[in-house]
């Protein structure tokens, strides 16, 4: 089966700004671009999930409103990680004290104190990841994180103990990349 992992558009607010679990929406031009080409690539009776943040949700509803027979499923396991108090803050105004305390205990270190930590946040995707029907192709309207969590949970990791062991390869906004994985596989989407 594969699954395909669909990065929502650009986000309206400043890239210098933490936005994680913020519900900021994505640009309208460009979510509908974005749903057009996907739309021309997408194999028919694709299982749809998205996440239910604003800037997935309006990307799911204008792929319905271009091929209505989609069935799309919220699952709040999808959105982006919590960055705690941290969001909606510029980076650079984060003390650098809290960013090295994150980076220095990554698995386990709650993003903006009240956040996630890379830990919880590989878990949640994972049980996302579990609940996959491995006889049916899958879109997830997501986030960059969810897309990097996802693609290390079907190499086999589960958790990131180091910032440095973190991927850096996602989509650009409005852009897509697919993971084939195998037919058969426990509950932990591992082959037996």
């Amino acid at each position: 089966m594969t699954l395909w992992l669909v990065r929502h558009a650009q986000p309206l607010i400043d890239k210098s700004i933490c936005y994680g679990q913020l519900d900021v929406p994505a640009d309208p031009e460009a979510t509908h671009i974005c749903a057009r080409e996907l739309l021309n690539v997408l194999p028919k009776g694709i299982s749809v999930s998205t996440s239910t943040l604003q800037r997935c949700e309006r990307l799911a509803q204008v792929l319905i409103g271009l091929q209505p027979d989609l069935r799309v499923k919220k699952d709040p396991k999808l959105q982006e990680m919590s960055f705690g108090q941290w969001e909606g803050r510029a980076w650079a105004d984060i003390d650098k004290a809290e960013l090295d305390a994150w980076t220095d205990n990554f698995a386990s270190y709650r993003a903006g104190g009240t956040g996630e930590s890379a830990g919880q946040f590989m878990t949640r995707v994972g049980a996302a990841f579990d609940k996959l029907d491995p006889t049916k192709d899958t879109l997830w309207v997501t986030h960059a994180g969810v897309i990097r969590a996802a693609s290390s949970i079907a190499r086999g990791i589960r958790q990131i103990s180091r910032a440095d062991e973190w991927p850096t390869d996602a989509p650009a906004y409005g852009q897509w990349c697919k993971l084939t994985l195998p037919i058969h596989r426990n509950h932990h989407g591992h082959q037996p």
